[in-house]
């Protein structure tokens, strides 16, 4: 009687009931679970409420079972009928009542309507800004076939990714990330190796969110500063005077090569800022990448980065703003388009170029979520639909991308301007005296700089939980680092400010382990050996692997 007035989950009556006859052998975790109570008596208002006679007896169940499974015999375990299911666990209180438990990953399931506008908001970012100069790149028609090709290739590696971790036999993979995948596979090699290329890829996009909050910055003051003082931009030559300004920034590029060698010596500032203090103290490249170390680096040095979390929904606002604006944009200007198969015109570039593996690079990295992609998909309600939901999400980030570049490409006006003059940025196309363009920078300026102690924490979080062991081992380790990566931020900034090329470098390095090499290799090793290896699933996949070398040499000679 007295065993039976204690509460199920007491430890007193768990260690007598399963340990007291000096049995080795332990109960399966789902045994401990506490009974079922029906609805009308989980504690509600009433503190008084008592339990039902059905669910005194499942308890009174439950504890024959513990005490049959004193014995070294297995079998005697509570039967699958008689233990709740996960939603329907309850604390049983000695006072007679039951708390439901809460904050279970049953309640915290998110339908697929918000999984997959999770994946879209993760996926979007500023790659959105170069994929109108990739196009260009590639020409109009080729650039459009290249960006669906690649948008398919890479949903079908990241439904490797996905289901990678199920395909392991006999091993508990609920809580594995593609680097434990990795590591099960290829050993201390792959965990290390998937490591380092998911670190190009976080610390590329700081980089590339350093140059850009550069230009954002330098943009904003010199709209205010212009608007204060009541200064004009007087028209040049270089811009058009239709409804719409747009510019040309660099004109004196080269048209079959990168922006980058002209757009150094046209930024870089000179001598000529000498007399106009404004200029030479707010310029995009010599002063404004110094300004940011004052407030981000101590703002990386956050301990946590919760607070910085609350602002991503400034993501989703940004690029919703950044489509309305280029619709704008596109209407009033209308289209321009003249196709010229292979041989380029004053004004227009020919539809196919060789310099296509330049929008390449840049759409691996923006098709990229591949290294967190598993994460993303466990907090689906029904994990049935999951290939269907990222499918879905890659067309919607698809559709997005060849929205803003076909637009951008189409409406750029030629002539009077060449399409060459398509930036990596496009933002940069427009004068700074553009209102909307104005509110598109400072809004992406202000998500940046939310955006930007996240990467920091995922770059800390990653490599010093590798390392030390450790998230946070010391302030001095932290800051160490986060010298290191805004270092490498003011220095690209200062000499090397091409968005284009810094995305597609960083997004062809990290697509080449995480993308191309690594969900084919995995692919390759589970079906062999499951046995379903066969010769054309070997050739494809190790065409993937061949495509993703070519992707990076390719960027090397372009």
């Amino acid at each position: 009687m007295e065993d039976d007035s204690r509460p199920l989950l007491s430890s007193e009556q768990t260690g007598e009931s399963y340990s007291h006859r000096g049995s080795t052998d332990s109960l399966d975790v789902k045994a401990k679970r506490p009974f079922h109570v029906e609805p009308r008596n989980i504690l509600g208002d009433d503190p008084q409420e008592r339990v039902s006679a059905e669910a005194a007896i499942l308890n009174s169940r439950v504890h024959y079972y513990g005490r049959l499974t004193g014995s070294s015999d297995r079998l005697l375990s509570p039967p699958n009928h008689v233990i709740p299911r996960p939603e329907e666990i309850y604390i049983y209180s000695p006072l007679g009542t039951a708390f439901q438990v809460t904050g279970s990953d049953y309640a915290s399931k998110n339908p697929s309507i918000i999984t997959i506008f999770a994946i879209w908001n993760t996926m979007m970012g500023t790659s959105i800004l170069s994929i109108p100069w990739g196009i260009k790149q590639a020409g109009f028609t080729l650039g459009v076939l290249i960006l669906i090709f690649t948008g398919l290739l890479m949903l079908y590696c990241c439904y490797i990714v996905l289901k990678s971790p199920k395909a392991i036999p006999y091993v508990d993979t609920s809580d594995w990330e593609f680097p434990d995948v990795c590591r099960y596979y290829f050993g201390k090699f792959g965990q290390w190796s998937s490591l380092v290329f998911s670190m190009v890829s976080l610390i590329g996009a700081m980089v590339v969110y350093w140059v850009l909050m550069s230009n954002f910055l330098y943009n904003t003051g010199q709209f205010i500063y212009n608007y204060v003082h009541n200064v004009s931009m007087s028209d040049s030559e270089f811009g058009t005077n239709g409804s719409d300004r747009v510019v040309c920034p660099y004109p004196n590029t080269d048209p079959g090569g990168n922006a980058s060698l002209s757009l150094l010596l046209l930024s870089g500032g000179g001598n000529d800022t000498a007399d106009r203090p404004f200029e030479h103290y707010w310029s995009k490249t010599n002063t404004i990448p110094l300004y940011l170390i004052v407030l981000l680096l101590p703002l990386l040095c956050f301990r946590s980065a919760s607070f910085f979390a609350r602002f991503t929904f400034l993501g989703t606002v940004s690029v919703l703003y950044l489509i309305a604006l280029v619709t704008v944009k596109a209407v009033r200007l209308g289209f321009h388009l003249e196709f010229h198969w292979f041989d380029s015109s004053t004004f227009y570039v020919p539809e196919f170029r060789l310099l296509f593996p330049q929008l390449t690079g840049v759409l691996t990295l923006a098709f990229f979520i591949h290294n967190c992609i598993i994460t993303l998909m466990k907090s689906n309600k029904h994990q049935e639909n999951n290939v269907r939901d990222l499918s879905v999400a890659y067309l919607l980030v698809g559709a997005t991308y060849l929205y803003v570049g076909v637009l951008i490409f189409a409406a750029f006006p030629s002539p009077p301007l060449a399409k060459d003059c398509i930036e990596p940025n496009f933002l940069d196309n427009f004068p700074t005296t553009d209102v909307m363009v104005f509110v598109a920078r400072t809004c992406l300026l202000f998500q940046m700089i939310t955006v930007y102690p996240l990467l920091g924490y995922l770059v800390r979080v990653q490599m010093m939980g590798q390392v030390f062991g450790n998230h946070y081992p010391s302030f001095l380790h932290v800051l160490s680092l986060n010298v290191l990566i805004v270092g490498a931020g003011v220095l690209v900034a200062r000499f090397y400010p091409n968005i284009g090329s810094i995305i597609r470098f960083s997004g062809a390095t990290c697509g080449l382990a995480l993308v191309f090499v690594f969900p084919a290799l995995v692919q390759l090793i589970s079906q062999r050996r499951q046995g379903t290896l066969r010769w054309p699933s070997a050739v494809f996949h190790s065409l993937l692997i061949g495509l993703g070398v070519a992707n990076l040499l390719a960027q090397f000679f372009m």
